[in-house]
């Protein structure tokens, strides 16, 4: 199907498969590219030398569009920008920063720049900035979160509302009905992130795989808001950092509680029980682990089936 997404990155299906850190590197980007969708390297868990080696891994595994997901945060930005722009990127996703910062110096590149936002006030921010497209995420997503926790259903059409460029929609949708509900919203494609971590070809450890298959209703929360907001699986952990919370800790305190790599413990190295394990609400709705392309494929049909009984409702 043709529409501004599909159009904008050159792709057949308007499905954009997450940048993650820990779970998005060359093999799932260059299959979800593979597949007709617009597959991203997450770079937020990757130095900059080992994203240079997954793009160029990439490049040779695929012959279609890919980008990579840039958190602003990042402490190498501008080493990691240099990199998309040398290995000749032309799709970047940005997040957890201003816009402003980088918009009109990638797009003067030849780069194509998309914007993640969890609300309508940076929804516009980022339009102002510029940027090709937005992600807007509902905060049923899993990993870093938005403070208003406003959730996919109500965001979409509020920020389709005062929104002029291309819209894409992120936070519990893994399914082809999820995909056909956020484009009867407003939404010009979606972006799937939890569904993509029990692929074969995610960088996810197997263990966290299996958790995530096996997760139920009410199985992750979000939490830590005093820092950054993140959704993630309940488990040892998470229960040491409900006790902390009972004491009324300071931000350093929990810091100290959440210490470094944690995330990458969890998600990457399959520590379950002392990991973050970050994942979105709709993890209750996966259960299996199947290759990119069969996820992709499932979406569509389901998408097309769904579509199909509105029409004769």
């Amino acid at each position: 199907m043709a529409n501004r997404i599909t159009q904008l990155f050159h792709i057949k299906h308007p499905i954009i498969q997450a940048g993650m850190i820990w779970n998005s590197g060359w093999k799932l980007a260059s299959a979800a590219s593979n597949s007709g969708i617009l597959g991203l390297i997450g770079a937020g868990s990757m130095y900059p030398d080992v994203l240079r080696e997954h793009i160029q891994k990439c490049k040779k595994a695929t012959d279609k569009p890919f980008g990579v997901n840039v958190p602003m945060l990042y402490p190498n930005v501008e080493e990691i920008m240099n990199i998309i722009v040398e290995e000749g990127v032309k799709v970047v996703f940005t997040s957890a920063g201003n816009p402003k910062t980088w918009t009109k110096w990638l797009q003067e590149k030849g780069i194509t720049v998309v914007h993640v936002v969890s609300s309508v006030k940076f929804a516009l921010k980022a339009q102002d900035a510029g940027v090709d497209a937005i992600v807007a995420e509902g905060f049923e997503a899993g990993g870093h979160n938005g403070r208003d926790e406003t959730t996919t259903l109500t965001l979409i059409p509020m920020v389709k509302e005062q929104l002029q460029i291309p819209l894409i929609a992120a936070g519990g949708i893994a399914t082809g009905q999820a995909m056909l509900a956020a484009m009867v919203l407003g939404a010009d494609a979606v972006q799937v992130g939890s569904r993509f971590v029990a692929s074969v070809e995610s960088s996810a450890h197997q263990a966290f795989k299996k958790v995530v298959v096996n997760a139920k209703e009410g199985d992750t929360q979000l939490t830590l808001k005093e820092l950054a907001p993140v959704r993630l699986i309940k488990n040892k952990f998470y229960n040491e950092l409900q006790e902390l919370y009972k004491t009324s800790p300071t931000p350093e305190q929990l810091k100290e509680l959440l210490g470094r790599a944690r995330a990458k413990r969890g998600m990457f190295e399959g520590d379950l029980e002392d990991g973050e394990l970050e994942i979105g609400q709709i993890a209750g709705l996966i259960h299996d682990i199947k290759t990119t392309a069969q996820i992709v494929e499932d979406m569509m049909q389901e998408f097309e089936a769904a579509k199909t009984k509105v029409l004769n409702f």
